[in-house]
Formats: C-alpha cells, sequence, structure tokens
C-alpha cells in the first residue's frame, strides 16, 4: 500500500483498488461477457450521438421536449463512456487493477451525472404537466432561455452536490482489502474497504440520495398525479389517449433509472454479504438507461422516429 501523510496522523491509501467482473463466473466466461458489453457501448453511443445530432440540426425540434432530451442523450453518452470501456477491458484482459485516484475520478463522474439525470427526468416531468394541463401557456412557461437555465442548474447542482465525495473518500484509511464489489468505482462500495471512521460518508451519501433521487422521485410521482387528473378530466377518449402517449417514453425512461437505483441503494444500505442481486443491480443501474432510452425515445417518438428513418433512406439512396 502506498502510505500518504497529514499532519495530525497518518492515512493508508491503496495505490490502486481491484475491480470485481461477474463473481462466481470464469475468466472465460468474463471474455466472452466482454463482446456483448462492447455491442452495448456502441449501440449506447450510436443511440444518444444520432438523437443528439438530429435535434442540434432540426431547427422544428427546438422544444423544451426535444431539447431536454438532448440533455438526456448527452447525459447517458458521458455515463457509458465512463463505465463501459474500462469494464470491457477488464473483461478482455481479466486486468483488475484500477489506480486510486482515477477510481475516485470515475466515481465522482458516475454521481455527478446520476444526479444530472435524475434532474433531467424530473424537468421533463414538468414539462408533460405543463404541455398537457396547461397546453396554451406552454411555450409561454418554458422558453429557451427557461430551458437554458434548468440545464445550467441541472449541471450545477450534479457537481456541486458530488464534488466533495472524493476528498471525504481520501480522508480515510484503507487497510483492509482493496477488492471492490462492482466493474466500476462507487462511493459506498469504496467506503466498505474503510478501516476508519465513515460516518461522515454515510450522512453525506445518505443526504445526496434523499435531497437528489429522494426528492426528485417525489416531485416526478406527484406531477403524474397531476397529469393523470388531467388526462382524465378530457372529454374526447382519444385525446386523454394522445395526450397520456406522449408521457409513455418519459415514464419508461423513470422506471429504468429509478426501479435498478433504489433496489442498490436498499441493498447496500441494509448491509449483508454481497451477493450476486448486488453486482446485477449495479451494472442494470448504470448500463440500461443509455441503451434503452435512446431506442425508447426512437421508437415511441414520432418526429425523432420519422427523422432517423429519413436519414437511414438518405444513407440508403
Amino acid at each position: 500500500p502506498l502510505l500518504v501523510k497529514t499532519i495530525n496522523d497518518t492515512l493508508i491509501h491503496p495505490t490502486a483498488f481491484l475491480l470485481v467482473g461477474i463473481p462466481g463466473l470464469g475468466s472465460n466466461i468474463h471474455f466472452w461477457m466482454a463482446f456483448p458489453l462492447c455491442f452495448m457501448y456502441a449501440l449506447a453511443t450510436l443511440g444518444n450521438l444520432t438523437i443528439v445530432l438530429i435535434i442540434r440540426t432540426d431547427q422544428t425540434l427546438h422544444e423544451p421536449m426535444y431539447l431536454f432530451l438532448a440533455m438526456l442523450s448527452t447525459i447517458d453518452m458521458v455515463l457509458s463512456s465512463v463505465t463501459m470501456p474500462k469494464m470491457a477491458s477488464l473483461f478482455f484482459t481479466g486486468k483488475q487493477e484500477i489506480e486510486f485516484n482515477l477510481c475516485l475520478t470515475q466515481m465522482f463522474f458516475i454521481h455527478a451525472f446520476s444526479a444530472m439525470e435524475s434532474a433531467i427526468l424530473l424537468a421533463m416531468a414538468f414539462d408533460r404537466f405543463v404541455a398537457i394541463r396547461y397546453p396554451l401557456r406552454h411555450a409561454s412557461v418554458l422558453t429557451a432561455p427557461v430551458v437554458g437555465k434548468i440545464g445550467l442548474a441541472v449541471l450545477t447542482r450534479g457537481f456541486i452536490l458530488s464534488f466533495p465525495l472524493p476528498f471525504i473518500l481520501k480522508r480515510l484509511s484503507y487497510c483492509h482489502s482493496n477488492a471492490l464489489t462492482h466493474s466500476f468505482c462507487l462511493h459506498q462500495d469504496i467506503m466498505k474497504l474503510s478501516c476508519t471512521d465513515t460516518t461522515v460518508n454515510v450522512v453525506y451519501g445518505l443526504f445526496i440520495i434523499l435531497s437528489v433521487m429522494g426528492v426528485d422521485s417525489l416531485f416526478i410521482g406527484f406531477s403524474y398525479i397531476l397529469i393523470l387528473q388531467a388526462v382524465l378530466g378530457l372529454s374526447s377518449r382519444g385525446a386523454d389517449f394522445k395526450a397520456f402517449n406522449t408521457c409513455i417514453s418519459h415514464l419508461c425512461a423513470v422506471l429504468v433509472f429509478y426501479v435498478p437505483l433504489i433496489g442498490l441503494s436498499l441493498v447496500h444500505r441494509l448491509g449483508g454479504p454481497t451477493s450476486l442481486i448486488h453486482v446485477v443491480m449495479a451494472n442494470v443501474y448504470l448500463l440500461l438507461p443509455p441503451v434503452v432510452n435512446p431506442i425508447v425515445y426512437g421508437a415511441k417518438t414520432k418526429q425523432i422516429r420519422i427523422r432517423i428513418l429519413h436519414m437511414f433512406q438518405r444513407d440508403a439512396g
């Protein structure tokens, strides 16, 4: 281990942490699992990049719903780029080491951009609420400058709340095992390897979960209650179905993001030995949204689907 001296005492930091693939699987299976992982990364990158480029180049899509979708796709691209290449390298080569500071950097980006994704999902819920409940005021409420300010607030909140995480991990000593339980670095996973008091880490981690994902999910749920009330109040059965159909893609994105996140948080905080369910939930939480979101929005959003088909037809011609 690498000893890092401080003024008051001695901190013990490992030179590297060891990442774990899927517990109980041999190296041969890990090697073959790298291929679908690379396919997922290529699919996530291509899908999200396509959505961002379509929205950026088509002026008719410069509306709140699509601008928020472009932000969501950008966040998903960053999350997949931070996690999947290192995981593929782990499965391909079997090299488990990740340098201490590099692990903290990866952890920071994972938590920061996860918080941003949660906030964007909330902004998209608010957009759907205003569009369905107050359709005549939608354009005046969610103007381009307002959308830009929401995006800046999302970025700022994610970075500010996640910024202390690497520093409160660096103040700990790690004199036990340096083997993590996942294929990437998470705050709660690194924290458990410490042999010193982790009260600050536990409290701050819980604060982030409750103040970011907890508050965001509550407001998203409240938005959908109001949306359902507005939809059920429409006189036409066809009109209410068409109105709620605009929320299906967003609802899928919310479920794909929050269900694994809540499960992972509960499993970590309830304690107990690390099991396969820890690893599966963590992988689903980080790997599934970047792959699923562009597919769902590409299939369910008519304007995006039409432009993707036109793009392929132009390339084929």
